[in-house]
């Protein structure tokens, strides 16, 4: 592949190189799909194969050239998770779950930072950085689990409210620490103008996403074609990023007012489904360019800026100190909150997942710090995510049993009554056949996901659009859509 560095041939490098990585991460997914892993995991690991510590497939000018994805893949990410954030969800729920969120979420990032700094000695930026990255998860192993074993009741309900905010407040407590962590580097010392002015920024951003909300919800109205309100939503998400590029502030909080403006204001969630339909390419080059950021050697080096034990040493502490914060802080927030003991008991487990979020803030704190002490950020976070999805749905299944969500005994999976109308007491094959009914009553309508519905949707009514006569009008601007 040396020949994809020649300097004359930089279009031929750069479209094979994204084929070699689309490529490449597909086929991760077929093996990881066997064990039973997250897709993300497979993203990580071929990106980490094609890198420069094993084949060295992909050019590092390449990697070099898209270091924009970090920010577009977290627009699309920080986007979606403005879905969760509905008023009236808030309202229904009130605030038991977000009590436990800010305990489970909190509790990981104040033992994680008490760890790296007061414990092992590591700088007080990379330490509040650090803490603030372990807030975040990644539930779409929960969600996978959950949709597997069929589990059911308060546990469950309780699992997801929790990881949908889950980001949210990770999102927030990262903008503050890199704040922080930017002031304390500033040349002209640390001054609380230095934290106050980089946070009113993000203040104004905020309310700056939140505009922008109001204005794809104008651009987008009733009446737009599938495509163009596709074309509008990704025009205005990059137009945001821009802005935030300018003037060097991370763009999550407000795409996630966007997106939350724009389900509030709209019921819209066919808007979320395209862009979820449309956004997988982007994240799956994002996390495979950050496997081939992976410094495998840096794992046994120390990094003088940050302090004097080794990467390897604090990415295997951070591991095991996160799930611990975890864990705590969930069970004190199911405490105060009132929740069932088996509630309580395992919900820190279900926990434990952290990938595309963190991926990403890590990615953006890596630029914000830069050198050696943003490498070392990128390196701990990586590796660990490989790690924590390892292990994340198995520690998700196995909450879900211990709480009792649900069992593998068919006479609880789909209870039937023993006896006959009549008083007779039914065989053992009419009790399988009842349960068998029962299970398939309860089974969904039809098994085409939201992605795949919203795709046939739109190809749906493209074909319409091809196929049917528009009628003839003397009115000027009755096609809206093409404008």
């Amino acid at each position: 592949m040396s020949w994809l560095n020649r300097g004359d041939s930089a279009v031929p490098a750069t479209i094979i190189s994204i084929a070699l990585m689309l490529a490449a991460g597909f086929l991760m997914t077929r093996i990881t799909k066997k064990l039973r892993l997250p897709n993300v995991t497979a993203y990580i690991v071929g990106g980490i194969l094609a890198g420069p510590f094993a084949l060295n497939l992909i050019p590092q000018t390449i990697v070099e050239g898209t270091s924009f994805l970090p920010d577009i893949a977290l627009a699309f990410i920080a986007f979606s998770t403005g879905e969760f954030f509905r008023l009236s969800t808030l309202k229904k729920n009130g605030g038991k779950v977000i009590t436990i969120t800010v305990f489970e979420s909190c509790g990981a990032a104040i033992l994680v930072f008490l760890t790296c700094h007061l414990i092992l000695g590591l700088n007080f930026a990379f330490s509040v950085v650090l803490g603030a990255l372990a807030t975040a998860t990644a539930p779409a192993s929960t969600i996978m689990t959950i949709r597997q074993t069929g589990a059911k009741g308060d546990f469950v309900e309780t699992l997801l409210q929790v990881v949908a905010l889950d980001d949210v407040v990770g999102l927030v407590l990262y903008s503050m620490a890199i704040s922080l962590a930017t002031a304390v580097f500033s040349s002209t010392g640390f001054h609380i103008s230095a934290v106050l002015i980089p946070l009113g920024k993000t203040l104004l951003l905020l309310l700056l996403g939140c505009f922008f909300g109001l204005i794809l919800k104008w651009l987008v109205g009733t009446r737009r074609s599938t495509d163009n309100r596709l074309i509008i939503a990704i025009a205005v998400l990059f137009s945001y990023c821009g802005i935030c590029a300018v003037i060097d502030v991370s763009p999550l909080l407000g795409c996630m007012a966007m997106g939350m403006v724009y389900i509030n204001t709209t019921e819209d969630e066919r808007m979320f489904r395209q862009l979820n339909y449309f956004s997988p390419p982007i994240l799956l080059l994002f996390f495979f360019r950050s496997g081939l950021s992976f410094d495998l050697g840096s794992l046994l080096n120390q990094s003088e800026s940050i302090g004097a034990v080794p990467l390897l040493v604090v990415g295997v502490i951070y591991f095991i100190v996160r799930i611990l914060g975890k864990y705590i802080g969930a069970w004190s927030g199911c405490r105060l909150a009132g929740k069932a003991p088996k509630v309580r008991n395992y919900l820190g487990l279900a926990l434990i997942p952290q990938a595309g979020v963190a991926i990403g803030l890590a990615a953006l704190g890596a630029r914000e710090l830069g050198g050696e002490m943003g490498h070392a950020l990128e390196t701990i976070i990586l590796s660990s995510s490989v790690l924590y999805e390892l292990i994340g749905p198995g520690a998700a299944k196995l909450s879900l049993w211990l709480s009792g969500s649900y069992s593998n005994e068919l006479e609880e999976v789909a209870p039937v009554p023993e006896i006959t109308e009549t008083g007779e007491k039914k065989s053992e094959l009419e009790l399988l056949i009842d349960r068998i009914q029962k299970i398939q009553s309860e089974l969904p309508v039809h098994s085409e996901n939201e992605n795949e519905k919203a795709f046939t949707e739109a190809a749906e009514e493209y074909y319409r659009d091809q196929t049917q006569p528009q009628p003839r009008t003397r009115r000027r601007g009755l096609r809206r859509d093409i404008f």
